[in-house]
């Protein structure tokens, strides 16, 4: 339990540049601006409060308006992102085996009537039997555990439970595509341990391990303390009276120590937060199915699924509180004492998960923004994926910055939080594929051409239409009022040499130049800029004096604020 998993830890930073080009390729829409949101989130040196907040940090190089839409607007490869994560360095524990944790964490939503595709999620309150139910979205999270002091975990995948959802079954699909994507990219071959699953109380384990039968995993659960399964049946013997031979042994109450016969494995091992640790374990235990609820619609008989039934007990808990014993169910049949002390150690690595929800809702901000879509959440819920990921795959590459109360950590065993203190000196050394914003949109200048002839050629990328009724391309009203307007007045006091000033209103004529008093005059030629059709050009050379500088080049053609 105290070694550290070297596996994981990945020392290079070919290794995380080659995920940050790969997460970049899985973003179809928008892809700059989510992919500068991650790097905020990364490098942001507190917790964040708002979204909009992550807009002011220097490597978020848009505006408020390209988060919002990126957000809710953008679109993310969601299978192509999961292949890559499978494709990662994994946390292995030290026969090689890889343990999945699946657990689903409420993103809350009271206070949002208007969003769709909610429902009502069950949360834990502080008070015994406190629990209640509040509108949200669940999401199902399925994460890579390692062995040893580290709360760090590997999420490979996230699926958001809808409505009309059965938890069983979409978990199901869930683990099924991740073990898919695992053998698909080397993660396991022919010969290796079987992956272990550990899932808390309120999944049928049971019928998990009946759906995923077919694949190389074995199964591991809470279940109630109160539940009653059944002993295998006793050997068949002959009956003259003749009749079918029983399918289910003796019941099996987890509240009644009377109904438990000898275990079949018993083991003892002293723990440091908890004590000595007890196991029992019984073989071939089996829940008696009926043809209700999830197996209502099932046909034939139905399944003996049997497995290993675990009691696990606790001198105490952290606190010296008191420990009541822990049920766990395991698929797999005929387990040793070795297999069993794996099983409830792997149980406990499970509670990592709940630090990191508390890390991506306390640090990175997962609940913080309040969209009103679930598909922003889900862009949201894997923006913050990514970002943990990085930090996994940077935990050896940067420096601890840690504060003057806080404990010297030994290299390679930061938490996820001073990973991220650091990230932001490691960021210029990894690579940046996202592109830089593309500047203000403003108004191409004239080429020099013959007095009254317009000016050739096809209209600039990024024109924005004007303010108008029929909303027409700008460069259509600078053709026809460099057609109309021939003349440039100019009083020869500009702040550039040869510039014309144009001193006249399309109304009253030529003005005086408040500045020298002398009376414009007219040069022929063509507009030097394009002008919108809205904004008129400058009446009086005063104006040009009693502006600032910065807006000078507006008055020699340039529209301000288009």
């Amino acid at each position: 339990m105290s070694l550290l998993n070297d596996a994981a830890c990945v020392e290079s930073s070919e290794v995380l540049s080659r995920f940050r080009n790969d997460v970049y390729a899985c973003l179809k829409v928008r892809a700059d601006a989510l992919f500068e949101l991650a790097d905020a989130l990364l490098c942001e040196p507190g917790p964040v409060r708002s979204p909009v907040d992550l807009t002011l940090t220097p490597e978020y190089r848009r505006g408020h308006g390209a988060l919002y839409s990126g957000l809710n607007h953008g679109r993310i490869d969601g299978e192509g992102l999961r292949q890559v994560l499978a494709g990662l360095p994994l946390p292995r524990w030290p026969d090689g085996r890889i343990v999945l944790a699946v657990d689903v964490s409420p993103w809350l939503r009271s206070d949002a009537p208007c969003s769709a595709e909610r429902l009502f999620c069950h949360v834990y309150g502080r008070a015994k039997s406190a629990s209640q139910f509040i509108p949200g979205w669940p999401y199902s999270f399925v994460a890579a555990l390692e062995m040893g002091r580290t709360s760090w975990t590997a999420p490979l995948d996230v699926v958001r439970l809808g409505p009309a959802d059965d938890a069983t079954a979409v978990t199901a699909a869930q683990l099924r595509g991740v073990i898919e994507r695992l053998i698909a990219a080397g993660q396991w071959c022919s010969g290796d341990p079987d992956v272990l699953i550990v899932a808390d109380a309120g999944y049928d384990i049971t019928r998990l391990a009946y759906v995923l039968r077919d694949l190389p995993v074995e199964l591991l659960g809470r279940i109630r303390s109160d539940r009653v399964l059944r002993l295998p049946p006793p050997p068949r013997r002959y009956d003259p009276k003749g009749g079918r031979p029983p399918k289910h042994g003796g019941e099996f109450a987890l509240a009644d120590p009377a109904t438990w016969p000898e275990p079949a494995v018993t083991t003892a091992t002293d723990t440091t937060h908890y004590g000595k640790a007890e196991t029992r374990a019984w073989d071939r235990l089996h829940p008696r199915l009926t043809h209700r609820a999830a197996w209502l619609d099932h046909d034939g008989e139905l399944p003996l699924i049997e497995g290993t039934l675990i009691r696990l007990k606790v001198e105490h808990l952290p606190g010296d509180r008191d420990a009541p014993p822990v049920w766990l169910w395991s698929s797999k049949t005929g387990a040793t004492s070795a297999d069993v002390d794996r099983c409830w150690q792997a149980f406990l690595r499970r509670f990592d998960l709940e630090h990191t929800y508390r890390f991506w809702k306390q640090t990175l901000g997962w609940t913080r923004p309040k969209l009103r879509a679930a598909q922003a959440a889900d862009r949201w819920t894997w923006l913050l994926i990514i970002v943990h990921t990085q930090l996994r795959l940077a935990r050896r590459l940067t420096e601890d910055l840690r504060h003057p109360w806080e404990k010297a950590a030994a290299w390679g065993q930061l938490t996820p939080a001073r990973v991220r203190r650091g990230f932001r000196n490691l960021r210029p050394a990894l690579a940046q594929p996202a592109g830089a914003p593309k500047p203000r949109c403003r108004l191409r200048p004239a080429t020099p051409s013959a007095a009254g002839a317009p000016v050739k050629g096809p209209a600039p990328r990024g024109l924005r239409t004007a303010p108008g009724r029929n909303r027409w391309p700008e460069w259509r009203y600078w053709r026809c009022w460099t057609k109309r307007w021939r003349s440039v007045q100019s009083c020869g006091c500009g702040p550039n040499t040869g510039s014309a000033i144009p001193v006249t209103d399309p109304n009253t004529g030529p003005r005086a130049c408040v500045r020298t008093g002398r009376q414009a005059k007219v040069r022929q030629g063509p507009l030097c800029r394009a002008v919108h059709h809205r904004v008129w050009m400058i009446s009086a050379c005063s104006s040009l004096h009693a502006r600032p500088r910065a807006q000078a080049g507006s008055v020699s053609g340039e529209a301000p604020g288009l």
